[in-house]
């Protein structure tokens, strides 16, 4: 994945976006938000995960 040296670091992520950051499936996505383990915020009608929320995930901080 190519990104610009002028784009700001993702601050969220959309369930797709977290699914190909992390190699995690959705159904996967979707028990770790049902555990608490991630978190996932709802704007509007879209659901995002904050980055920190997947980077402790997958350092295994959850």
């Amino acid at each position: 994945m190519h990104t610009d040296t002028n784009d700001p670091p993702k601050i969220a992520y959309s369930i797709k976006e977290a699914c190909k950051a992390s190699s995690l499936g959705r159904t996967t996505l979707y028990a770790h938000i049902a555990a608490n383990r991630l978190r996932a915020v709802r704007i509007g009608g879209r659901t995002v995960i904050p980055a920190e929320s997947l980077h402790a995930l997958i350092a295994g901080e959850a």
